[in-house]
């Protein structure tokens, strides 16, 4: 009987599980979706319970197929950053607060002043921003004291899944660098920032590398799924560590732009190495002894997915890729600011809004449709900027996302960045590589790289068209001047947007 290797992901939008065999053939479970919620201007919430549902969901739609003894290990990923808090009996205590929610931007900034900048950029590897886990902790304190009292462990969303499978507390070191309490070069929680902060160490999770077995599945969670009691749990990894193995980035200086709700740039790192500015999260890679940088934009395909179902929901995503064919780059002089979400970087700022800029009479959905790609490629374009800053020159990178799926938007990526893009043989992602992971644990391939080396291979190579290079960088020159322009207006705005 083949062995399979399971991946689990737990993303903003859905569960789904799938298994891969040795020779990394897919067998799919059916996806189940998360219900997002937004209570108050720059809130984003969810119930944990669906997380878990979904997860059971999806994997007795996989064990249909697949059967359980066949299972040899489990890898989990997921979505970054959020917090569910727990009491002593482990009942979540409120909706759990995602990375994309950014109302603890003065507990960001007083615990900031507190450690000092540069020796914070060094030790967590970033920036501490609104979208991590330990300004959402103090956030609790200080606006709903009643429950941080009652908590008892905190988790991120993937291993609250894990919890759910096997009762254990723990977390990876990719996953746990978002946390804002790691030491990130040391791969340890930081006494030094929980004395500053007050956090008690026991309610953190245990810490394990992503290939290396934490946890068996237990009988009760055997009951519920299908699953095998006993079968091995790996550490996982975040989203997008996770996404990135799914995508071969294994290797120093390898890179990819991921084009999801959020985008990604992701460049793989055998030291670490932060940004003396903390412009980039310098975070632990899904690998031992490596280390990633990462640049976020809030909202990549999100805005695109906003444009559809807000002005276009009769349309197909193929008919806005013949919309967007028939406008010049440029889109008549229509620009997009692609903040609908705040912004993380390169303009931490939670404050930030979209805007269309440069609206007349001859502009319609089409070029609507067409700045929106643009803007957001011109997003991905700054932390591209970024990482030259840092000396980091990609000759290539994967492309993965809404843009992958897009001939037209990926040409138009590739135009703005100029380098080329390619996709590989798998779109399966991050769930692919927690069941990467989840091999290398089980002992199919003796590391990542070999697993990935064995499994991953380029497919389709985008390149720079010369004359596109050349339009994007005078519009991109414009497209410069669009946040340092609109950031005192979107901070007095955020004053007149009452919920």
């Amino acid at each position: 009987m083949s062995p399979y290797f399971i991946g689990i992901d737990v993303s903003t939008t859905s569960s789904k599980a799938l298994a891969i065999d040795e020779q990394g053939s897919i067998v799919n479970g059916d996806a189940f979706p998360h219900d997002l919620s937004t209570p108050r201007p720059l809130w984003a919430e969810q119930d944990p319970e669906q997380w878990w549902s979904a997860t059971v969901a999806s994997l007795r739609s996989l064990l249909e197929k697949i059967p359980a003894d066949a299972v040899k290990a489990i890898g989990l990923t997921g979505q970054m950053l959020g917090l569910t808090p727990l009491d002593k009996d482990n009942r979540v205590l409120r909706p759990a607060i995602l990375w994309n929610d950014l109302r603890s931007g003065a507990q960001c900034d007083a615990i900031t002043e507190a450690f000092g900048a540069q020796r914070l950029y060094e030790h967590i590897g970033s920036m501490l921003l609104p979208g991590m886990t330990l300004p959402k902790i103090v956030w609790m304190r200080e606006h709903e004291p009643e429950l941080y009292d009652q908590i008892a462990r905190v988790m991120l969303p993937k291993d609250y899944v894990r919890f759910r499978l096997s009762g254990a507390h723990m977390t990876d070191v990719s996953d746990g660098s978002g946390f804002g309490l790691l030491d990130v070069g040391a791969r340890r929680w930081s006494d030094d920032m929980l004395a500053l902060t007050g956090i008690p160490r026991a309610w953190l999770p245990e810490l394990c590398e992503s290939p290396e077995v934490c946890a068996p599945v237990s009988a009760e969670a055997a009951a519920l799924t299908g699953l095998k009691a006993g079968t091995p749990i790996v550490g996982g990894a975040g989203d997008q560590p996770a996404q990135a193995v799914g995508s071969g980035i294994v290797a120093n200086g390898q890179t990819s732009l991921t084009v999801g709700t959020s985008g990604v740039l992701f460049t793989s790192a055998d030291r670490y190495l932060p940004d003396e500015d903390g412009r980039l999260h310098t975070f632990c890679h899904a690998i031992p002894d490596r280390w990633c940088y990462l640049g976020v934009m809030q909202s990549a395909a999100g805005s695109l997915r906003w444009l559809h179902d807000e002005m276009l929901p009769g349309q197909s995503y193929d008919a806005l890729n013949e919309m967007v064919a028939s406008v010049p780059r440029g889109a008549n002089g229509l620009l997009f600011a692609p903040y609908l979400s705040g912004e993380r970087h390169p303009y931490p700022d939670p404050l930030a809004r979209g805007a269309f800029v440069g609206f007349t009479l001859r502009h319609g959905r089409a070029q609507m449709v067409r700045a929106t790609m643009e803007g957001v490629a011109f997003g991905m374009r700054d932390l591209v900027e970024i990482a030259r800053d840092k000396d980091i020159h990609p000759p290539s990178a994967a492309v993965s996302g809404g843009a992958a799926n897009s001939p037209i938007w990926r040409q138009i990526m590739t135009d703005i960045m100029n380098f080329p893009l390619y996709t590989v043989n798998t779109t399966a992602g991050g769930a692919f590589g927690a069941a990467i992971l989840a091999g290398v644990g089980a002992g199919a391939w003796p590391d990542v790289p070999s697993a990935c080396g064995a499994l991953i291979h380029q497919v389709d190579t985008t390149a720079p068209d010369a004359d596109g290079v050349a339009a994007y960088e005078r519009i991109y020159a414009a497209f410069r001047e669009l946040y340092p322009a609109l950031r005192g207006l979107f901070a007095t705005l955020s004053t007149l947007d009452e919920d």
